[in-house]
């Protein structure tokens, strides 16, 4: 395993983030097939700045907390493919504050099994490394792609909710709860 990443998987590498990961992830976000079920598309140059701010926000969270949204490199040089981890929410939503994990990839990497790989290795480490008793998943109920991912990890189904943050959009303010609890 390089030195630089946190874990691996059998195709994934997870990481910090680097400086250089700016660009790339504002492709990513800059994309509006990744960006469908979120309030906006942002430009390339909005997405730029945020991504300079969401990784600043990442290296905090992973120095308070010990763990973030990774950046995720495909293993063999296939370089940076956007993000999978636990990052801790504070939304005034059911069940809140929690850890949630997530995930953004970029296009070229979906239909892989990426997201289903990579979010099983970061449950790993929560449950292990960082002994969380409980993670939780949230998605606009129109995603079903996270939904389904959720169910592949055998989460379990815990409520509906209306975003706060997305409550003005009807199409994505319905929201779901998935949660799973450490093995005992």
């Amino acid at each position: 395993m390089s030195a630089d990443y946190v874990f691996v998987s059998e195709r994934l590498g997870f990481r910090g983030w680097r400086d250089s990961d700016v660009g790339p992830m504002a492709a990513i976000n800059a994309d509006p097939e990744v960006m469908r079920y979120f309030p906006e598309t942002p430009t390339r140059e909005v997405a730029l700045t945020q991504g300079r701010a969401f990784i600043e926000q990442m290296q905090r969270e992973v120095e308070t907390r010990g763990h973030c949204y990774w950046a995720v490199d495909e293993l063999g040089g296939g370089g940076p493919i956007g993000f999978i981890g636990l990052h801790w929410v504070e939304h005034d939503i059911p069940h809140g504050p929690f850890v949630d994990i997530g995930w953004r990839l970029a296009r070229s990497a979906w239909g892989k099994g990426y997201a289903t790989e990579g979010a099983r290795a970061c449950l790993e480490d929560g449950f292990g490394r960082l002994d969380l008793p409980r993670i939780y998943a949230m998605a606009p109920r129109a995603n079903t792609p996270s939904i389904r991912v959720m169910q592949k990890l055998e989460m379990s189904y815990v409520t509906d909710f209306v975003h706060p943050v997305l409550r003005e959009l009807p199409a994505l303010r319905e929201c779901v709860l998935y949660a799973l609890d450490r093995a005992r």
